[in-house]
């Protein structure tokens, strides 16, 4: 990929989004008995014979009626998810998003030239701020590579939403502003916004149609430091966009309606390439434990991020890096493709920078002041007390797990994110003495403006593996059995997912399709079991894939008595990153963490023995 990106490329970025197949919509007959299996698990057999009947008379009835509809909004459209997944998902949501809804992660540049050291903190900034806008320029030339399965073309649309992109609180619903352009379509921005202590500047990085250099960027972040450093901090408007939507969208207002020029500022930012935040905190690191700075990325400073940028690049004291973005525009592999490219520049040049040391006569940054009263000011302190709040009840534990990674699976013939998931549902089994719903990210890139598509990991196979990895008297042979009969039907799982063959999706729209024709939702979705297997969005494990590269990342549950679960595969290691919340008695990251490392051992031992 790295050769790819140096390199111009015959092929452009969004040249195959024309051609790309319309996503479709599946069999009603077979979403409902996928749905069927995949609440066996949660029901007994009185649960579940009741879960029959639904579902028959649903399919034989609304359902086929729902369906029909359906189809005929698929006609029209060439995604007909696409508008209602970004409202259902991200943009109705009320609850404060910053917390709730925003991923992030550390760079793992520490793994290689950028050790955790006081004093660094801006001349890395300008390094790593360039390699990000080198490859904002590669973006705008079309010359990032189309992502491709075999020779089929992956929808690129997601790359446009990472640059001059953000989030509009509204009363009711927010909307997404996106600034960006590629070249053939015309202007796009070109500044960054820097907070620093409560403060913000912008600053062009173009310069007489060059961008800047690191040691000129350099210049910048130094001119803006040292001005937050000598003089008061500001009143911290940033805090503002991590309230309650519907209260962002009714303190914005307000802030608009005191003096035009704060829209000015709002619009200047909302425009920028990224946020780029200076952070003042020093969290520790090693390559074994990730847990503080990837905590000080999802819960730090809310001065210093604006919560609704889709990216905010994060520089701490100390010289360690992160990323925190909203998720309503893009997926985490936007986010892993860039830090990956960057952090490959980084290690290829050693850390340093090896090009001219000139400055040209730039002009300064400029500060973006905000016109406040006394109610804006508490509005921020009301915000900024239940931000910190909730951060403190969040526990996040992210570790590295040494004992053996992607090869060593895959040299026992078992695919490492099954290994994983797997795992993972025999520690949940273990600690909770049941099974635990899980979600897991599944990509329909495949198809025209594709996002995601849910495995629900949790299945009849997996449980009956882990129910007889408790029995002590189940011979090796038959652990070993359901093991692989679990393995087989992720796979096959997520094969279907990615090809547009899930079911919640489609029932999520079956439900849309009844809510726009004014019907109370059919029997299906008021079963008990629909929510207890995770229906509605009511899994007990958020889990996710970041991919086979040095790049980590976290968000937060799903549902209060759940686990966040991220996780990505090197050839030596495994690193994962959990969250639960404090104030609930019955989850415990740090446990689950350390009990699915166990597992992991437990289930090699297992692949050992049965080959003796």
């Amino acid at each position: 990929m790295e050769n790819q990106l140096a390199k111009s490329t015959e092929e452009r970025t969004f040249q195959y989004q024309d051609s790309l197949p319309s996503l479709p919509v599946p069999s009603l007959d077979e979403s409902l008995k996928k749905y069927l299996d995949a609440v066996k698990p949660f029901a007994n057999e009185e649960e579940y014979k009741q879960a029959e009947e639904i579902v028959r008379k649903f399919k034989n009835g609304i359902g086929e009626k729902l369906q029909q509809k359906l189809l005929e909004r698929a006609k029209g459209k060439r995604n007909w998810l696409e508008e209602w997944w970004l409202n259902v998902a991200y943009l109705d949501v009320r609850i404060p998003s910053q917390l709730n809804v925003n991923f992030g992660g550390p760079a793992a540049h520490i793994e290689h030239y950028w050790p955790p050291k006081e004093g660094t903190q801006l001349e890395r900034g300008s390094i790593i701020l360039w390699h990000n806008l080198n490859y904002w320029q590669l973006l705008k030339m079309e010359k990032v590579p189309v992502h491709k399965i075999g020779n089929i073309p992956l929808d690129m649309n997601q790359f446009r939403m990472l640059f001059s992109t953000c989030k509009v609180p509204g009363i009711t619903r927010d909307s997404i502003i996106n600034y960006f352009r590629t070249e053939s379509e015309g202007h796009t921005p070109s500044h960054i916004a820097v907070l620093c202590r409560g403060r913000i500047f912008v600053f062009d990085v173009m310069h007489e149609g060059c961008m800047m250099t690191p040691p000129e960027l350099l210049r910048q972040l130094t001119y803006i430091q040292k001005k937050c450093h000598s003089e008061p901090d500001g009143p911290g408007v940033a805090v503002l966009t991590t309230e309650e939507r519907t209260r962002w969208a009714e303190a914005r207002e307000y802030l608009i309606s005191l003096d035009p020029k704060n829209l000015t500022i709002l619009e200047k930012i909302q425009s920028s390439l990224l946020v780029f935040s200076l952070d003042d905190a020093s969290p520790q690191v090693t390559p074994e434990d990730y847990s503080e700075v990837t905590a000080m990325v999802l819960t730090g400073d809310p001065t210093v991020r604006w919560g609704d940028k889709s990216y905010n690049f994060l520089s701490f004291s100390n010289g360690l890096f992160g990323c925190n973005c909203d998720h309503a525009p893009y997926d985490a592999m936007v986010i892993v493709e860039i830090c990956h490219y960057v952090d490959q520049k980084i290690f290829e040049n050693e850390g340093r920078w090896k090009g001219s040391e000139k400055v040209r006569d730039i002009l300064l940054p400029e500060e973006l002041v905000f016109t406040v009263d006394h109610k804006v000011l508490d509005d921020i302190g009301r915000a900024k007390e239940q931000y910190l709040k909730q951060a403190s009840d969040l526990q996040i534990v992210a570790y590295a797990f040494k004992s053996f990674g992607k090869m060593h699976t895959k040299k026992k013939k078992l695919h490492p994110d099954a290994f994983i998931q797997l795992g993972l549902q025999l520690a949940y089994y273990r600690l909770h003495g049941c099974p635990g719903s899980c979600y897991e990210t599944a990509t329909t890139r495949a198809y025209y403006h594709g996002r995601t598509e849910t495995v629900r990991s949790c299945t009849l196979e997996a449980v009956e593996w882990c129910r007889a990895m408790e029995d002590p008297s189940a011979s090796l042979r038959k652990r070993q059995q359901k093991m692989l009969q679990a393995f087989a039907k992720h796979g096959k799982m997520m094969k279907e997912c990615s090809s547009g063959k899930g079911f919640d999706r489609h029932l999520l729209g079956l439900f849309l399709i009844a809510r726009e024709e004014g019907l109370p939702p059919p029997e299906l979705y008021t079963d008990p079991l629909f929510y207890r297997s995770g229906g509605g969005g009511n899994f007990v494990l958020s889990t996710s894939l970041l991919g086979y590269k040095r790049v980590h990342g976290v968000v937060v549950p799903m549902i209060h008595h759940g686990y966040g679960f991220f996780y990505n595969i090197r050839d030596d290691r495994f690193v994962v990153a959990c969250t639960a919340w404090r104030s609930c008695a019955e989850t415990d990251a740090e446990k689950l963490v350390r009990t699915v490392f166990q597992c992991f051992h437990d289930m090699m031992q297992l692949m050992n023995a049965a080959q003796l």
